[in-house]
């Protein structure tokens, strides 16, 4: 055995691995969980992806890109959009003659007025402004819970 006492105090005095807080234990296990899944989505890119393809009549892709209805019926729907007042007070606006324009869509081909009847029904009415108004709300919002801003007195910030 060996010629010297036994210490105990020595033996408690620390630990021989480094000290890591609390919050260096947090940082390596986030670390960690992002290598993961790193490490799975690399691999799971690396599988191969299947893909069928078949041949399609033009017939269906002219039908599916036609707007139900017939011809008859998009000619009755452009001719109201041109008759509406709103509509010919933009185009007085923009310097076109109300009567020319109808003259000109009463000329225009079943595809082309099928066409029109198409971008007319697409057309946004007022979302793209409600949405982008929406958007600001949340954001204000997001900010003001997290105590960058105080914009809403409804709120109370984390902070």
């Amino acid at each position: 055995m060996s010629s010297q006492p036994f210490d105990f105090q020595a033996s408690q005095a620390a630990p021989s691995g480094p000290v890591t807080s609390p919050a260096t234990y947090r940082t390596s296990r986030l670390k960690r969980a992002v290598a993961s899944s790193l490490i799975v989505s690399c691999s799971l890119m690396a599988m191969p992806m299947h893909a069928s393809a078949q041949i399609v009549p033009t017939d269906a892709l002219v039908q599916a890109a036609a707007p139900a209805g017939s011809v008859a019926d998009s000619r009755a729907r452009v001719n109201a959009f041109f008759a509406r007042d709103d509509v010919r007070q933009a185009m007085v606006k923009e310097g076109v003659d109300g009567a020319s324009a109808q003259a000109r869509v009463d000329a225009m081909s079943d595809d082309e007025i099928r066409a029109l009847d198409g971008r007319i029904a697409e057309a946004p009415a007022g979302g793209e402004v409600l949405g982008i108004i929406f958007t600001v709300f949340v954001i204000l919002l997001v900010t003001d819970i997290l105590g960058f801003t105080k914009v809403f007195p409804f709120t109370r910030s984390i902070r």
